[in-house]
This record gives structure tokens, sequence and C-alpha cells, in this order.
């Protein structure tokens, strides 16, 4: 066997098995221009494309084609949701198509779970016109009889097969959803205790704001469950990832939190995540020299 037939059987492999490893990679394919544009020089991103990808059964480099963050969230495109679904060995069939003309197009999707009756969606023009996109700029003028058939997919898909998409939306979905508005962080939360009946106008309205705030799970460094505010979730972390000293226990934090991930923001766990890897990195290096980390 000569050399280039070696070269010709060896096998690349991109997936990483750490999230150290995970992070250099996303460093490394966020300075290239042959990602997509909106991964280039954005390696937290990138990041949360390639974990969203290893849980429904993506590679690295698949997650990156297949997976787009909007709104701050990721979702898959509507042709990777299907090859996936129609890899699931579950999956007996999928037939779709767009039926009539005009305005009475409709876009169906019916997908056939073994062992379960097929189940049909629609999206019709009709449908796209109370949602307010027929005629809207861009792929519903472009493309709006492509638009109805993947819109139909997507509803038919997640409806069956919720276990393969793992309740990610279709980008195509995503893209034409407003963005959340974002909860601002109650002021009150850091500050010593309001009464509880304020008796002006603005203490009422922050003793409100207390109330309403959401709180987020969050792992104790002893691996108890706890509750805290949203505005103080990203300083828990930051005070339990202090807390963990060794590189191990810094791993099965981040495999106990990804629990919880659903609870999370994604703008605040992409941060949680940055400061997870900065302090296994950090931990990695000083256990490789036998140091001791200060904190």
């Amino acid at each position: 066997m000569n050399a280039l037939t070696t070269t010709r059987n060896s096998s690349l492999s991109l997936t990483p098995g750490t999230m150290a490893e995970a992070m250099q990679l996303a460093e490394m394919l966020a300075a290239s221009t042959l990602v997509p544009k909106d991964f280039q020089r954005n390696p937290s991103n990138i990041m949360v494309a390639i974990v969203w990808g290893s849980e429904i059964g993506l590679g690295a480099l698949q997650a990156l084609q297949g997976i787009a963050v909007v709104n701050g969230r990721p979702t898959i495109w509507g042709d990777a949701a299907l090859a996936l679904v129609r890899g699931h060995p579950a999956c007996v069939s999928v037939r779709e198509g767009v039926d009539g003309e005009g305005d009475a197009r409709t876009g169906w999707c019916e997908v056939t779970r073994r062992g379960e009756e097929p189940q049909r969606r629609t999206f019709s023009v009709d449908d796209a016109k109370k949602a307010g996109l027929w005629g809207k700029a861009g792929p519903w003028t472009q493309y709006p009889q492509r638009m109805l058939q993947l819109r139909a997919r997507g509803f038919a898909l997640r409806d069956v097969f919720p276990d393969a998409l793992r309740g990610v939306i279709t980008t195509e979905e995503a893209r034409d959803t407003p963005a959340e508005p974002r909860d601002v962080p109650a002021s009150v939360v850091d500050r010593a205790p309001q009464p509880s009946r304020p008796t002006q106008a603005g203490g009422l309205l922050e003793h409100v704001q207390q109330q309403r705030e959401p709180s987020l799970p969050i792992v104790a460094p002893d691996g108890a469950v706890k509750a805290v505010r949203q505005s103080s979730w990203l300083k828990a972390v930051e005070r339990a990832l202090t807390a963990l000293d060794t590189y191990e226990r810094v791993e099965q934090w981040s495999t106990a939190m990804r629990e919880h991930q659903a609870a999370a923001p994604a703008e605040m766990w992409e941060q949680m995540m940055s400061a997870v890897v900065d302090r296994a990195d950090a931990l990695a290096a000083v256990e490789s020299t036998g140091g001791t980390t200060h904190d």
C-alpha cells in the first residue's frame, strides 16, 4: 500500500470531544470564509450551532450548514429538518406539495410515523395573508410557492417528529416571526429589600417588576439546583464557576446545566457557555503545568 492510498483511506474527524476543543474549533471556523456569513467572526454562534447540532445528530460542519441563529435562538433550515426526519427509524414517508392556482394555492405536507396514522398540515395563501406574510419583501415575493410548502413542512415535521427536531423550529418560520421583546431587568433586584407596600409610583413600579421578573435555574457547585432572578443569573454562574477548581468539575457542571438550557434566554446561555469555556481553558492550562489557580 503506497502513501497516496493511505492518505485517501484516512478520515479526518472534526467532532470535538470536550468544551475546550469545541471552542477551539469554533474560533478556527469563525476565521474561515467557507462558513455561512452569519457565522463568520462569530465563534459564540458557531459554538451554539455545534452544541445544538450534536443534540439532533448533526456533525459540526453539517450543523453550520443546517442551523442558523435567528433572534438569538437556534433554528434549522427546512431541508435539513426534512433530512433528519427521513433518516429517523420511525419515519415511513414524507409527502408534500402545493395544490391550487393563484390565491387559492395551499402548501401541504403529509408525514407518516411508524405505527401511527398519516398526519397532514397545510398553509394557504389566505393563511399567509392573515399572518402578514403574503407580498412581504424577500422569499415570500420571490418564491411564494416554495414558502407555502416550507411552512406546511415545518408544522408537519415538528408535530409528528418532535423527538427528531428537539423543539427547534425551521429557519424560514423563525425569520418571519417578530423578535420577542427583551425583559428589562428590574433594578430593584440587586438593591436592599423594598417595603412590601410602596407608597410612591416609582416604588410601586419597582415592586411590580420585582414580582414579575422570571427566575432561572442554576446548578450549585454541590449539585443542588437553585432558582435565581434572571438579572442575577450570570453573576450566579460566575460564582459557581469560580468555586469549581478542576477541569473535570467544570465539565460535569456544564453537563448538568444542559438539562436546564431551555429555561434560559439564548443570549444569556451563549454568555454562560463562553464563561464555561474560559474557566475550562484556564484550569486545563494550570493542570497541564501542575500549578494551582488563583481566583
